[in-house]
């Protein structure tokens, strides 16, 4: 029975697709239009792999055949099934996404919410509660291949262990792009920061010796001192970018975990971190907490401080809003990695 079923399947996925690849936009939007009729007929029958297989289908054929609206409104009816038939996150279901995705142009206005919605279903239905790390890797590479970094950054930082050497190459062509050799360190931090900010030293560490590794690879003058550490660490020593050194040995001192240590390093560079205007001051109080113990500065407000008290939350913190202030932030011990990047 089931054979003759999937035969089925696969003759109306042939026709329609037949219909699409022939004819102009009308015969297209027909094709999409029965294939909502069909599709639906097995969602109500809880025939869940009917639906999905035929949607996966045309839904790719439109696409391929430059049909983005049409294509995209029965990849995003695609998600909706799956999260109807409660499809967990696996190669097959990552791998009929993707396809559809790869197949969208970048600016297709469906392609934003089919992204939208294919998250929302990996997190409610898979094992990664930002969203499947695959997933991310994808979306990010793809939105870094068309120069959206931000779009990139935010995706690629919660992606696979491939994502890194992606986020940094990236992160690399900008800063030469931007033909200011001193700012290196400004497009480094971009990548470094927010691992570490996730808990992913791995992570942070091969970022930083990717990107030292391809500006020193493209600036054979540039003057530079290998340090290797007591855990075996690489730290190169630029003299003419001292913020590019903080990150360096900040790494180092994360490893370590000594809070003296980190004090002194912000003494050191105390100068150069000051031209930042605080852009780097929100990460690094986050970061003195996580890895060092350090409590963040909290801001008084003598309101919040009452209703702390009141509350018995003790002393009003800034920020959070909360009557108790703000909750502590756990402590990192050891250099974990973030999920999905092992």
């Amino acid at each position: 029975m089931a054979s003759k079923q999937d035969a089925k399947i696969q003759k109306i996925i042939a026709r329609l697709q037949k219909r699409i690849a022939e004819g102009q936009f009308e015969e297209q939007y027909e094709a999409g239009q029965e294939t909502r009729l069909v599709a639906a007929r097995y969602t109500k029958a809880e025939n869940w792999p009917a639906a999905i297989d035929i949607l996966s289908s045309v839904s790719q054929a439109l696409l391929k055949a430059g049909a983005g609206g049409a294509g995209g409104d029965l990849a995003i009816l695609l998600v909706d099934v799956y999260k109807q038939g409660k499809v967990k996150p696996d190669a097959a279901s990552r791998g009929r996404l993707l396809t559809c995705l790869r197949l969208f142009e970048f600016e297709e206005p469906t392609r934003k919410k089919f992204v939208k919605e294919m998250f929302d279903w990996s997190r409610k239905f898979g094992d990664y509660p930002a969203g499947d790390p695959e997933l991310h890797h994808v979306v990010g590479t793809l939105a870094a291949e068309n120069h959206e970094t931000d779009e990139a950054e935010k995706h690629l930082l919660l992606g696979t262990k491939e994502s890194v050497e992606v986020l940094t190459r990236m992160e690399y062509e900008w800063y030469k792009d931007n033909e200011q050799p001193h700012t290196a360190a400004l497009f480094a931090a971009r990548a470094i920061l927010p691992y570490l900010l996730l808990a992913n030293v791995r992570a942070a560490n091969s970022s930083y010796r990717a990107f030292v590794s391809a500006l020193t690879a493209d600036n054979t003058s540039l003057g530079v001192q290998n340090v290797e550490s007591s855990q075996g660490s690489d730290i190169r020593i630029f003299p003419s970018l001292p913020l590019l050194n903080f990150l360096g040995l900040l790494l180092l001192a994360v490893q370590k975990g000594t809070p003296d240590l980190f004090r002194q390093l912000k003494t050191k560079y105390a100068s150069n971190l000051a031209e930042l205007g605080g852009a780097w001051d929100g990460a690094l109080e986050m970061i003195a907490e996580m890895y060092f113990g350090i409590q963040r500065p909290r801001q008084s407000n003598p309101l919040l401080d009452m209703m702390g008290s009141l509350f018995g939350g003790g002393g009003g913190g800034g920020g959070a809003g909360a009557p108790g202030g703000r909750p502590p932030v756990r402590r990192v011990e050891a250099a974990p990695t973030a999920e999905g990047l092992d």
